[in-house]
Order: C-alpha cells, then structure tokens, then sequence
C-alpha cells in the first residue's frame, strides 16, 4: 500500500505542541481580559528563570564531566568488599550523580552484585538517588539552602543507615567467599 499524496496527508500535533499552544491560548485569553495580570505573571517568570538558569549551566557541566570521566568498570572495581570508605564515598557520589530512570539502573546494579559490589553500596546508591542534583536549584528556590542541605545531608546519612542494615538483613553478595 502506497502512502497517500501530500495533500491528503493529515499532519498531527504532537503532545508538547498541543500544550504549547493550549498555553498560548490562555495567555491570549487572559491578556484579552486582564492584560495587566499577564504582564505581572511574566515578569515573575522572567525573575524566576534568571535565578535558575544559571545554576542548571552549572548542574548539566558536572553532570556531563561525570559521564565522561566516569565508566562503569571503574566504579564496579570500587564497590567491591574490600572497598572499605571509598566504596561508600563511590555509592554516595554515584547515587546523586547518576541520572536516568531507576529501572534501566536496576541490571546495571545486577551487573555490579555479580562482579561483588556489596549489598551495603548498592543500597547507599539506590537511596542516594533522591538528592536530585538537578531539581537542587528548584528547591533552594522554593525551600531555601538551609533547608535543601540539611534535607539533603539526612538523605546522605540515612543511606549508610540504610546500606549497613541491608548488609545486616542480607549478609553476603553471591560472589563473595564464604
């Protein structure tokens, strides 16, 4: 079957671009009815986004340093039982670090279990993920920066919590002797 002249062709707005204009429509609508309130909601737009952008710069050049410089073989060979601190240090800064959705983490953290990383660290990881680097800005924004490291500081301390106490229900990882 043939796919049917130009003409005939219905083209369809994606998802995004039915909000875009959903957005824009309201917009024109309230501008029509109070165009004052408009101008005021985008100049707190404006304001808003000039104290962001700059610290998301900043969050996507550590994001990307650490997906250049890092690989996985590197951190698979420091999560291991010998690990000692270091290996808590690499779960931590890997956990905060690392983005993406969890299920394509869980068969890479499978793949680290096997190659001996400890229960301990994968779960200092897994839990490490809630300090979002790239939603800080938004909620130093909203919450303040005391409020964001100390949030962020118990989420740190609670995944070695969480990780001894995984090792202590769970005991060894496959690979290790014993």
């Amino acid at each position: 079957m043939s796919a049917p002249p130009p003409s005939e062709r219905h083209t369809r707005l994606s998802g995004r671009a039915k909000f875009l204009l959903a957005v824009l429509a309201t917009y024109a609508i309230a501008w029509l009815l109070r165009p004052e309130l408009v101008l005021q909601a985008l100049a707190g737009f404006k304001a808003m986004l000039l104290k962001i952008v700059p610290i998301l710069g900043l969050v996507f050049v550590v994001l990307l340093l650490i997906n250049l410089f890092l690989d996985p073989v590197r951190i698979r060979r420091h999560l291991g039982a010998e690990s000692g601190l270091k290996g808590w240090l690499y779960a931590i800064i890997g956990g905060i670090f690392i983005s993406g959705p969890p299920y394509v983490l869980y068969p890479m953290l499978a793949e680290f279990r096997t190659h001996g990383a400890k229960n301990s660290l994968l779960a200092a990881f897994l839990y490490n993920r809630n300090v979002k680097i790239h939603f800080l800005p938004v909620m130093i924004y909203y919450f303040g920066l005391r409020y964001s490291i100390i949030v962020s500081v118990y989420i740190i301390l609670f995944s070695v919590l969480s990780g001894i106490l995984i090792e202590k229900l769970l005991g060894r990882t496959p690979s290790e002797p014993g």
